[in-house]
């Protein structure tokens, strides 16, 4: 019986985590696991580790890393992630990554590939910082790389009502992108020191993008 895989990705708000995470998920079989999403669950199911972290929410407290192991423990026994996960949110701090080694290697397991997403920060901040939607339909736009055909209508409903998602400024999304670098980079150092970490370059070609991170987890996987 194959060792199911355990990927990780690195990189900030914008860098298309989510894309690339739903891509891999269709080419290897994985499954991609949010930590929210894992303790939603886990209180709705009335586990022990959920029951555990519905009190520590209910006081309105942080759940510990122990409660978040646990859950994560409680998930990859599930049947869907047979042939692996990829952890989205999950570690988040070195503490977290010692923890997520011990309990992979009850199994057995060890974490295959942490991919670190890498991102031009001004370039991000445009980027992201550019973006609205249509209020009616919600149809994209962006300032710089797509405007509405017809100045202030929307191209596929009409619409002339626009709005923008508040954060997306550029302030905070500046802020946002040096609070990942801070809290990120001794991740980085973390999985570079094991081997474990490759690089790819975010800013480019989204299929480009995917090509790069197939081959990096074929090779981690094989």
């Amino acid at each position: 019986m194959t060792t199911p895989a355990v990927l990780i990705l690195l990189g900030p708000p914008g860098a298309g985590k989510g894309t690339q995470a739903r891509r891999l998920e269709e080419k290897f079989g994985l499954v991609q696991l949010s930590t929210g999403d894992m303790l939603r669950a886990a209180v709705a199911a009335g586990t022990d580790a959920g029951k555990a972290a519905k009190t520590v929410m209910d006081a309105g407290e942080l759940v510990s890393d122990e409660i978040v192991i646990n859950i994560l423990r409680d998930r990859l026994k599930e049947e869907d992630v047979a042939k692996g996960a990829i952890l989205d949110g999950f570690p988040r701090t070195t503490v977290q990554a010692e923890a997520l080694d011990g309990l992979l290697a009850e199994n057995g397991q060890s974490v295959n590939a942490a991919i670190a997403m890498e991102v031009d920060d001004a370039a991000m901040v445009e980027r992201i910082s550019g973006r609205y939607t249509c209020a009616g339909c919600g149809e994209g736009y962006h300032d710089s790389f797509k405007q509405p055909a017809a100045e202030g209508v929307c191209d596929n409903c009409g619409s002339t009502e626009f709005k923008r998602r508040a954060d997306d400024k550029a302030e905070t999304v500046g802020a946002r992108l040096e609070a990942y670098h801070a809290q990120t980079a001794p991740l980085i150092a973390y999985y570079d020191e094991k081997g474990q970490l490759s690089r790819v370059d975010a800013m480019g070609d989204i299929d480009a993008i995917t090509a790069k991170m197939t081959e990096m987890v074929e090779s981690a996987i094989s």
